[in-house]
C-alpha cells in the first residue's frame, strides 16, 4: 500500500533543516538592531552607556576597513565596533566580539596592522 502526501507535507519532508551558527552564536536584536551574537550585544549596550557618560565617542558600528596588500584592494573587513577611548589617551580603538578566533581572522587582523597601523582588540 502506498502512503499519499499533500503538496505541503511533500515539501516539509524534502525541506533542509535550518542550520544554526556553527560556533553556536544566537542572533540578537537590541535597539532595532539585529546582533550576530548576544555577546555583541552585550558589548553594544556597555559601550553606549561609556558613550553617554563621555567616556568614549566617535563610536560606530560595523566599521567597513579595506585590505591592503602591495598597494592592491584584496577585500573588505567590517569591524564590530570602533571609537575614541578619553579614558586612554584618546586612543582610536577597533573592537571585534568574537567567541572563536579563526585563522583567517589572525590573518585580517595582521593586515589591519600593516595597512592602517591598528590593533584590531577581541573581545570574548
Amino acid at each position: 500500500m502506498t502512503e499519499v502526501l499533500t503538496r505541503e507535507q511533500y515539501q516539509a519532508e524534502i525541506a533542509k533543516p535550518k542550520r544554526g551558527n556553527k560556533f553556536g552564536a544566537k542572533r540578537t536584536t537590541v535597539d532595532g538592531i539585529v546582533f550576530d551574537s548576544q555577546r555583541e550585544a552585550e558589548v553594544y549596550g556597555d559601550l553606549k552607556l561609556l558613550e553617554r557618560a563621555g567616556r568614549i565617542s566617535g563610536f560606530e558600528r560595523q566599521r567597513k576597513f579595506e585590505l591592503i596588500v602591495n598597494g592592491k584592494i584584496i577585500g573588505t573587513y567590517r569591524a564590530d565596533f570602533a571609537f575614541i577611548d578619553h579614558d586612554r589617551d584618546s586612543r582610536f580603538r577597533v573592537v571585534d566580539v568574537k567567541g572563536v578566533i579563526t585563522r583567517d581572522f589572525r590573518r585580517v587582523q595582521k593586515i589591519i596592522k600593516a595597512a592602517y597601523n591598528i590593533d584590531v582588540e577581541v573581545w570574548k
